[in-house]
Formats: structure tokens, C-alpha cells, sequence
């Protein structure tokens, strides 16, 4: 047969042209805020790309399995926050295969992608070999810090074929914080690259002393190797299939001779699937008759065990891939708290974790102060050099309340006092910073004012440089007492309060109740706005109140800062139309003045905010919009066909004909999106575990009109469990025991 060959042009050619092209439209830019905020390349919004995550490693590919040279793209391969593969395209006889399908195994272990060739031409005139000739199938799975790459051809031609087969690679060791769009004055400096044999290296070494290196490892060898390519020339019998496998390692030292370990595909994926097989053990399993509900239970549960990292010094949930693959207080901990029924496991390492590295000393350059928990903690070149503040760094004003409201809730819900023991100091040393250092002028309002200029401006969840302001448009400024915070404060001090009494500790007990009983007294005279029927989004340093409605206020009903008729009129704010979307409750009234739905936080939808508007709604008996927000969302992830929820969307009205709008950079998968539903089915069935006394109460359970039954297998009650069946009936849902193991009482109200 005759040699096949590309159509008649430089392919190097043609990719040059092409690829700066496509760095002049990545260069088009519009900036989300002012802040170390994401910029968001024109390219990201119209790219279809797929996902794989292991821990802080990950990877993000265009569809067909790709990773395109794009600077200002999530492309490539990460590992604490550098890019150590920018490049990997795989050409068919010099041309791109021919896209079928791609999508990610159950349990996202691994990436899975069907290609075939495209027509290709033999002697510039005839099709030598029709498209859909050849299968390519291509699977990917990171273990560890390296990436592994299986590619499998198979000829269906019926004929003999030998076809040319090129992988092109780059290398550009970027900070994430260089992907989101900041500039570097300087750099570091970049070693020779070596080749031996079928490996090629490439290593870096950053402006942090550092050595960084990347090698890609061939099995067999290619052809040919270079710094830029691997070329093969593979011959086929009819219906002959062969397979090609790269290895891809990273890493980071000291020096830059480190011998990397090898290792096959096959042992790669056996390895990524016992550790996933090993976290899936501690949940409960939940199923139900709705297969879409099904969907997104069981791709939130994979989404946040690809984004466990497991290391000796403490187990913890990344908070969202690509631009936050990191630890980070906040979302880490109400993380932990949606999922604490289901698995309580998520917030003991939490807990642990954050207490290792909770604040001992007054550093203005990262906003440390004693007893403060950390807010970010990042690994790159960038941060590690001093370039961006977020090596560790403590700018959150909510992480320190979350932190001793989720030691006491853990304590509450598995009757564990043998933590509470443990991390007691830590609980007291942030029980202080809320009264020293959070509450600097004793007014019993933790407020925020940043300490370093290159720090966050806003310091709660709602971070953007412009989403606190006055109802006239003027951002506030600060000191910034949060209407939320208020909220985690008041929980922290009412449920560690019982913590202490049962550690023997009665007068801090006691004190802790007096403080939570006057902070409620004095939230609802300065922060509760009669007219608009809600509370204040902030008080300034005036003591002025943020005369806004938005879903912070939410969080303070969930907490049980407010009640009674404040709660009614509150739950029925959130719900009219300005607010609910038809996919959710939005960050901002549309009838705001910087209401903008396709804004960061000021009119989008953020699942994890609604999961806490279902608890606030839960506590005022507003059952109906409840479920309301659990339809919203559940069809939002369908239409978006994402399976699990990303970090947020935009803030549209519902249009059934377009469906839920996406917002270009948002993470997915994000942990407290994934983790959202689960807080949402405790809201909707009113489940609560007492470990103490090996009590499951649920109270005022509802069920959607859609959802026959659900159930729930292996719930943990102290040290005993229960599984049990809930059935939509015409009157009140029924409620079925199907197994217990020891001594549990279940509470039906």
C-alpha cells in the first residue's frame, strides 16, 4: 500500500499561524475585579473541556482529550498550583482525529475518550483511508503527582495499514496565579532540556529556590523524540489493535536530579481506584425513585472524593478545580458541615488540618492574628516567592466561627468527645480571636478590615471588591461587620456552649451563652430592617446598615439568629421573584442597584448558598420552598449537563427555552457546590443525629410531588447506625425502618 501522508501543507506551519492567532484572542480579557480576581480568557467560554482530578493534581483537557497551548486557559496539567505539562495534542498523520465522544468513568477515576481518523488522502487525489476507519481510544488517570496516558488503536480498514502518529508536548511551569491573568516582572530560569532514551525532561528553577521538572516517559519508544515531539509509525494488521502509553511526572525539590519512579497505566488506575474505594466506605449510601436526583447524589459524592487529598499531616477537601485546588477554611469547613451526617470523616480531618496551621502570632503581612483559622494556603512558585500573599494566608472572617461551629456539631452529631478534648485549645484560642481581635471595639460584632494592601478588601464569602454596598450603589467601607458572620458567631457560641459543659467546663459555658443570648438581642435591633422585610447586608464603620436585600440574610435565620416572625417575613423574601430565580435563590434582589446576574456575587446563583437559604427555610417551616430550591437545582445540573452542580451560574430568570445560563470560570467540580445537596435532603427531611444518646430525629419530613421514595442506608448514630425508607403518601411522608444495627431510637415529630 501506499505511504499515507497529510494534506499538502506545513502542519508546523499551520500551527504556528494558527496558535498565535489564538494567543491574540486569549489575550482579550475581561477582568472580573481588581483583587488577585480571575481573568477570563474570550476562548474559556466557548471551550468544551473535561475534567480529572486527583486530590491537588489535575488535569484540564479540550474535549477530544487535548491539551491546547493556550496561556490564559485552565488547559494542562497541575500540581499545587503550577502547570507542569502546557501542551499535549495527539495528530493522526498529521491531522487532528476525529472527535466521537468523552466522559469521565463513574466514579471519576478516570478520563475516557472515543476518537477515529479523519479522511485522510494517499497521493493527493484519492481517500486512502475514510474517516472512521481506525478506532483511538484514549484514557487518562493521575496518581499522585504524575499523569498517565493510555491511547489504543484499532483498524476496522480490513486491509493492512501503516499510519504516522505524532504527540506534541509543551512545558510551561506557570503559576496558576499567571493562568488567572497576573503579571510577572520576573521569572525564573529554565533548564536545558534532556533527553534519554524514550524520556524527556524538562526542569525550572523558580524565583523561590526551587527546582521543578517534568518528565514524559514513552512506552514503546518513539521514532523519533524531541523537545517538542514524539513521532511513532505504527503498522496494523486488519482488525490488528495496538496500545502506546506516556507517563507524565512532575515534581518538585531542591535539586534536579530526582529519580521518578515508573509505572504502568493499568497499575496507575488500580492504584486511583483503591483510594477511591477506601474514602467511598465512610458514606452513607442514599438512592431514590428519581433518576436525575440519583445522577446528581452520586456525581457529588465522586466530585468531592477526587478532591480529597490524603497526607500525613492532615486530610482535607480541596475547595474547587481549576482556580482554588487548595485548602481553604471556608469552604473546607461548611463543606464538612453540609456532608456531617453522611460522612462524618470529612470533618475530622478538616478540624485537624485547620487546627495545625490556626494562627499564633500578629502578622499584618498575611492578616494572622492568634488563634485566627487560615483563610487560603497555596504551593506555587508565586506565592512560596512572596508574589501573591497566599502562601498562608488568614483574610477570612468567617473561617474562625465555622471552625467552632463544626467542631461542636461534629460533637453533637457522633458523640465524639475524644475530639473535642483534643482540638479544646484550639476551640478556646478562636473563641478569643472572635472576642480580642474580631471584635476590636466590643460592640459583639465580628467585623473585617484587611491589614496588608495586597490582601482581599472584602473578607467574607462574598469577596469581590464590589459586593458590599449601600442601597444607593456606594460600597462600604470598613471596619465591615457582615450580617452573616453575626450568624456563625451566634452558632458557634450556642452549640460549643453545650461542648464545654459536657468537658466539665460550666462557666465558660455559661458565658458563652450570655454572649450568644446579647448578640441576638443587639442583631435584631441594628441589623433588622422593618420596611424591606429583611436584615441588613452589613454595618459599615459608621455602624450604618447595608440596606440591601440579598441571600447573606439567609445564613442568619439557618444559624437561628432570628425566629418568630422575623423568620416568617424573612422566608418569604427570599422566595418572591426578585430573589428566586426558577434555578435558585440569587446572591442579589434584582431590584438592587448592582444587580447584575451574570456578576460574581452580585445576582448569580451559588449552590452552596441556597443549600443554607433550604436550612433557613427549614427552620421557619417553609416547606414548600424547600423543595422549590431542591427542583431548582436538580434541573439546573441536568440542563447543564454536568451532573453535579459547578460553583455558581448566572442569575437569569428561569427561560425553559435556553435553560440555566453558565458563568464562564466558574470551578467544577467545587466542593461546597457537590456537598450542597446533601445539606438540601437534611433540610427536606428534617434529619438530625444526637451521638449522645444514639437518637435519629426526623421532624416535619416533605417529599416533592416528583420524588416517591428515598433512601438512606447506614447512617451513623453514635456508634450504632440505621437505614430507613421515606414514602411520599397523600398526607404526610411515611416513614419505613429498614435495618438497625445496636441500640438506635428514631424520633418521628
Amino acid at each position: 500500500m501506499g505511504r499515507l501522508r497529510m494534506k499538502q501543507r506545513s502542519e508546523g506551519a499551520w500551527d504556528f499561524r494558527g496558535r498565535r492567532q489564538s494567543e491574540r484572542e486569549a489575550q482579550t480579557v475581561i477582568q472580573v475585579g481588581p483583587d488577585f480576581y480571575i481573568l477570563a480568557s474570550s476562548l474559556t467560554s466557548r471551550r468544551a473541556t473535561r475534567v480529572l482530578v486527583n486530590g491537588e493534581s489535575f488535569a484540564v483537557f479540550e474535549v477530544g482529550g487535548d491539551i491546547l497551548q493556550s496561556p490564559l486557559e485552565p488547559l494542562g496539567f497541575f500540581h499545587r498550583d503550577t502547570r507542569y505539562l502546557s501542551r499535549f495534542e495527539l495528530k493522526i498523520a498529521g491531522e487532528v482525529p476525529y472527535y466521537l465522544n468523552s466522559y469521565s468513568s463513574r466514579e471519576n477515576a478516570q478520563l475516557q475518550i472515543n476518537l477515529s481518523n479523519p479522511d485522510l488522502e494517499e497521493h493527493g487525489e484519492v481517500i486512502g483511508l475514510p474517516r472512521n476507519s481506525i478506532q483511538i481510544e484514549r484514557n487518562w488517570v493521575i496518581a499522585g503527582a504524575a499523569l498517565y496516558h493510555q491511547l489504543v488503536m484499532r483498524n476496522y480498514a480490513r486491509r493492512p495499514i501503516e499510519i504516522p502518529l505524532d504527540f506534541l508536548f509543551g512545558v510551561d511551569f506557570a503559576d496558576l496565579f499567571e493562568v488567572r491573568g497576573l503579571k510577572r516582572a520576573h521569572h525564573g530560569q529554565r533548564g536545558e532540556p534532556e533527553i534519554h532514551g524514550n524520556c524527556v525532561r524538562f526542569c525550572y528553577r523558580g524565583l523561590e529556590g526551587m527546582w521543578h521538572f517534568t518528565e514524559l516517559t514513552f512506552e514503546p519508544a518513539p521514532i523519533v523524540l524531541d523537545y517538542q515531539r514524539a513521532s511513532f509509525l505504527l503498522s496494523l494488521e486488519a482488525d490488528e489493535r495496538t496500545e502506546l502509553e506516556v507517563q507524565i511526572s512532575t515534581g518538585c525539590e531542591k535539586h534536579t536530579t530526582v529519580s521518578l519512579p515508573r509505572a504502568r497505566f493499568k497499575d496507575a488506575l488500580e492504584r486511583r481506584m483503591r483510594e477511591i474505594s477506601e474514602f467511598d466506605g465512610g458514606w452513607s449510601q442514599i438512592s431514590s425513585s428519581h433518576e436525575s436526583m440519583n445522577v446528581l447524589l452520586r456525581q457529588s459524592t465522586a466530585d468531592l472524593t477526587s478532591m480529597l487529598r490524603r497526607a500525613p499531616e492532615g486530610t482535607f477537601m480541596m475547595a474547587g478545580i481549576p482556580w482554588f485546588a487548595t485548602l481553604f477554611g471556608r469552604d473546607s469547613l461548611l463543606t464538612a458541615l453540609f456532608t456531617l451526617p453522611f460522612n462524618p470523616a470529612i470533618a475530622v480531618g478538616t478540624l485537624k488540618t485547620l487546627a495545625g496551621l490556626q494562627g499564633v502570632e500578629v502578622n499584618q503581612r498575611r492578616d494572622e492574628q492568634p488563634g485566627k483559622i487560615v483563610h487560603e494556603i497555596r504551593g506555587g512558585e508565586m506565592a512560596a516567592s512572596g508574589e501573591v500573599p497566599f502562601g498562608r494566608y488568614y483574610g477570612s472572617v468567617d473561617s474562625t466561627p465555622l471552625f467552632v461551629w463544626l467542631l461542636a456539631r461534629y460533637v453533637r452529631t457522633t458523640g465524639d468527645l475524644q475530639l473535642a478534648d483534643e482540638l479544646w485549645d484550639n476551640a478556646q484560642r478562636a473563641l478569643q480571636w472572635i472576642e480580642r481581635w474580631g471584635d476590636r471595639d466590643g460592640d459583639l460584632y465580628v467585623e473585617y478590615l484587611r491589614q496588608t494592601p495586597r490582601g482581599l478588601a472584602n473578607q467574607g464569602w462574598k469577596d469581590s471588591f464590589d459586593a458590599i454596598f449601600h442601597a444607593d450603589g456606594n460600597l462600604a467601607r470598613p471596619p465591615i461587620a457582615l450580617c452573616e458572620v453575626q450568624g456563625y458567631v451566634y452558632a458557634a457560641y450556642v452549640s460549643i456552649a453545650d461542648v464545654a459543659r459536657r468537658l466539665g467546663h460550666n462557666s465558660v459555658a455559661e458565658r458563652l451563652s450570655e454572649r450568644a443570648a446579647a448578640l441576638k438581642t443587639a442583631f435584631l435591633r441594628d441589623f433588622w430592617l422593618e420596611r424591606e422585610r429583611t436584615v441588613a447586608l452589613a454595618l459599615d464603620f459608621e455602624k450604618r446598615p447595608c440596606r440591601v436585600m440579598s441571600s447573606n440574610a439567609a445564613h442568619c435565620l439557618a444559624t437561628g439568629l432570628l425566629d418568630g416572625e422575623h423568620a416568617q417575613m424573612l422566608a418569604q423574601r427570599l422566595m418572591g421573584e426578585d430573589m428566586f430565580s426558577g434555578w435558585g435563590v440569587r446572591t442579589l434582589s434584582a431590584a438592587e442597584r448592582r444587580f447584575n446576574p451574570m456578576s460574581y456575587h452580585n445576582g448569580s446563583v451559588w449552590p452552596h448558598d441556597n443549600a443554607l437559604a433550604a436550612a433557613a427555610l427549614a427552620c421557619a417551616k417553609d416547606h414548600s420552598g424547600v423543595l422549590r430550591i431542591l427542583q431548582g437545582l436538580i434541573e439546573a445540573a441536568t440542563h447543564l449537563k454536568t451532573g453535579s452542580l459547578p460553583e455558581l451560574f448566572c442569575g437569569f430568570p428561569r427561560d425553559y427555552r435556553l435553560g440555566p445560563v453558565p458563568y464562564p470560570v466558574a470551578c467544577h467540580p467545587q466542593a461546597w457546590a457537590a456537598a450542597s445537596v446533601f445539606m438540601i435532603l437534611q433540610s427536606m427531611l428534617g434529619i438530625e443525629v444526637i451521638g449522645f444518646e444514639r437518637k435519629l430525629v426526623i421532624d416535619s419530613p416533605a417529599m416533592p410531588g416528583w420524588l416517591d421514595w428515598i433512601k438512606i442506608e447506614n447512617l451513623r448514630v453514635g456508634d450504632a447506625s440505621v437505614s430507613f425508607l421515606v414514602r411520599r403518601t397523600p398526607e404526610v411522608p411515611a416513614i419505613e425502618i429498614l435495618k438497625k444495627r445496636g441500640p438506635v431510637t428514631v424520633e418521628i415529630r
